[in-house]
């Protein structure tokens, strides 16, 4: 970005293709025009103009004539052009290799930026979350900042409705593809910084009586506005693309981690000093990368601290930077030139997906049905004052147990597996993904079957012991608080 002319507006680089066609040099309706005969339908593809009709076999295809970067006049079909944000990406920014099995060895820019990225969050986290806290209000009111310049850019853009409508408008037939619900669950779990340990970890650092009902409230009101605010900057310039580029909006909004990646660089190139707005951009971009990983990595330190805090306490700054530093070997894999496809793996298998949607099912089972929802919410009626909705109970019973129960089940029974960008992984590297989700789901039955024949007495009490251990509220409340003066109630 620190350069007078951003390098992905062209198609004269040394990583441009002879199919690169640069849609800011000639508009499309210029460079483009409709064939006057047909072609087949298996040439074109089954989603393009009237192949969508089940009823034609053929249709009248876009062709797009320019001179490329060897100096060569060409004509091709319009989804065998490519632009030069896309290929900047693939070809530059990665050096994406054929596959998996094609490590390519490590790109020496990704390892350097991976090592501050992992640098900065060390010592943004290395003084415990006081100082985070301080952090996180730089770091996380700075995009909505940019977010809201680039959304008046890019509905003023021609071709964002297009963006827009594909949007907003449902497909009521994706619903019957389990990886849209696996992909929404998900969401809301990244998002949210559920099923990592984060909330659990954070929460820990509230004083007794804070009012998280609220909080909750707020944080889910804020992070879904700000989710369908970012979707819709992004999709705004996803038509714009489309537009250019002549194509559906589908075949310019591929899912994966580099969508950020190409609509974005796409959008600050429609921006006067496009330089400036390019690095403002992957500021914010890394901002919110730091702002995820506090969280994750505050949530794994402070369990891992309050487990063996005889140990580490004394030595938590240096135990942080173990972890940094293990961590940042361990994204190596993910920084070669096939790397893309090792960062595809770990999102499918342990990240996300099947892994959460089982944690969070037990999650939910442990506090409703073990610790048990009316002591839950006795609890918080002792911190807040007030007692949550009957709604609540409701939710942590019985409806989040069963869509994350139904989503894995529905997963599992039209189980696909995983194709990145049409690329098929082998069967090796599958056997891995499944060994990394089992990793972290084996964890749960693994754990309660040992607690189970290492806890003395009979099944009740041994129920009682690890399911639901007796609380005593006068150890847990603080000294001279108004639960403790006024509230009858001693133990839950």
């Amino acid at each position: 970005s620190l350069t007078s002319e951003l390098p992905w507006k062209y198609c004269n680089n040394p990583w441009n293709s002879e199919t690169c066609r640069n849609p800011y040099e000639k508009p499309f309706n210029e460079a483009c025009s409709l064939s006057n005969e047909s072609y087949p339908c298996a040439d074109l593809g089954e989603d393009y103009r009237d192949c969508k009709n089940s009823t034609s076999s053929s249709s009248q295809a876009y062709f797009c004539e320019f001179v490329n970067n060897a100096n060569n006049t060409v004509k091709l079909f319009v989804k065998n052009v490519t632009d030069p944000v896309g290929e900047f990406w693939e070809k530059k920014a990665l050096e994406q290799t054929g596959g998996i099995d094609e490590p390519g060895g490590l790109k020496t820019e990704l390892v350097i930026t991976l090592g501050i990225a992992w640098v900065i969050c060390y010592f943004c986290i290395w003084k415990g979350v006081k100082w985070t806290g301080k952090v996180v209000y730089f770091t996380a009111l700075f995009p909505y900042f940019l977010l809201t310049i680039l959304f008046i850019r890019g509905v003023t853009l021609d071709g964002a409705s297009q963006g827009l409508e594909y949007y907003l408008k449902p497909d009521f037939s994706r619903l019957q593809d389990s990886s849209v619900w696996i992909d929404a669950a998900t969401q809301i779990f990244f998002s949210y910084g559920l099923g990592l340990g984060a909330i659990v970890a954070l929460g820990s650092y509230n004083k007794y009586h804070n009012n998280v009902y609220k909080d909750a409230l707020i944080v889910c009101s804020v992070n879904s506005c700000t989710s369908i605010f970012a979707g819709t900057v992004i999709f705004s310039f996803l038509g714009f693309m489309a537009k250019e580029q002549g194509v559906d909006v589908a075949d310019v909004a591929k899912s994966g981690p580099g969508l950020a990646f190409l609509a974005y660089p796409s959008a600050v190139l429609q921006m006067p000093l496009s330089p400036l707005w390019s690095c403002l951009f992957f500021f914010m971009l890394m901002f919110l990368g730091l702002d995820s990983q506090f969280c994750t990595m505050e949530g794994f330190i402070t369990a891992v601290v309050d487990e063996f805090p005889k140990y580490l306490r004394p030595h938590k700054e240096i135990f942080i930077a173990v972890v940094c530093l293990v961590s940042y070997i361990i994204g190596f894999s993910c920084i070669s030139r096939g790397g893309i496809y090792v960062f595809q793996l770990f999102d499918e298998y342990a990240a996300s997906g099947m892994s959460l949607l089982f944690l969070m099912f037990f999650e939910c089972i442990a506090v409703s049905w073990g610790f048990g929802a009316r002591r839950f919410r006795l609890a918080m009626h002792d911190m807040i004052g007030y007692y949550p909705s009957y709604f609540f109970v409701g939710c942590w019973s019985v409806i989040t147990p069963a869509i994350c129960a139904g989503v894995f089940f529905f997963k599992l029974f039209t189980w696909k597996n995983i194709v990145y960008q049409g690329y098929h992984y082998p069967w090796w590297a599958h056997a891995i993904g499944y060994s990394m989700a089992a990793s972290s789901m084996i964890c749960i039955p693994a754990y309660a079957t040992w607690l189970w024949f290492t806890t003395p007495g009979t099944w009740r009490e041994k129920m009682d012991t690890i399911v639901s251990p007796t609380l005593d509220l006068t150890e847990i409340r603080p000294k001279g608080s108004e639960a403790a003066n006024l509230s009858k109630l001693t133990h839950l």
